[in-house]
């Protein structure tokens, strides 16, 4: 299946903490990413990268400024430079987001693993030097300006796979 996949789409590497965009069976734009620190999971609460077969089945963030915060997918208004020094060392959501749906039924969709339930989601981050590094609490991190490069590159329906 990831023969097909490199075709169109997504391919994101836990291993080598890198993302990859192929468009018209061309690698377009490969970035490093943050993933997971626990163990890649798909199981509700372990706090790991689901692998497996996903869709991008929303695209939040289109016009905020690179750095805005959201909180429950919505924009707070503020940057994360804006917050305190407590706040900044949390894990914030910035810029954009791309919220993933698992589409493998029993492995990352449905029951105690569902990717979409666990709001999973590729998206900017205020620790922008840590990125190569699995540091994340499941969800796929980035560096605020290639989030919002790769967030105009795609759309919603976008497939995504993760090993």
């Amino acid at each position: 299946m990831l023969k097909q996949a490199i075709k169109e789409g997504i391919v994101v590497s836990i291993a080598q903490q890198s993302l990859s965009f192929y468009a018209e069976g061309k690698l377009l734009k490969s970035y490093p990413v943050s993933t997971s620190l626990k163990p890649p999971s798909c199981e509700q609460d372990s706090w790991g990268t689901p692998w497996g077969e996903h869709i991008i089945i929303d695209k939040i963030g289109a016009q905020a400024p690179l750095g805005m915060v959201f909180k429950g997918r919505k924009p707070t208004g503020k940057l994360y430079t804006e917050y305190s020094v407590e706040d900044q060392a949390g894990d914030l959501i910035t810029s954009r987001i791309l919220r993933l749906r698992g589409e493998e039924e029993g492995i990352n969709s449905g029951g105690s693993c569902d990717t979409y339930k666990r709001m999973i989601y590729i998206h900017g981050t205020n620790h922008e030097s840590k990125i190569g590094q699995p540091l994340s609490k499941g969800c796929i991190r980035m560096c605020n300006n290639a989030i919002a490069e790769l967030f105009d590159l795609v759309e919603v329906g976008t497939r995504v796979w993760i090993s």
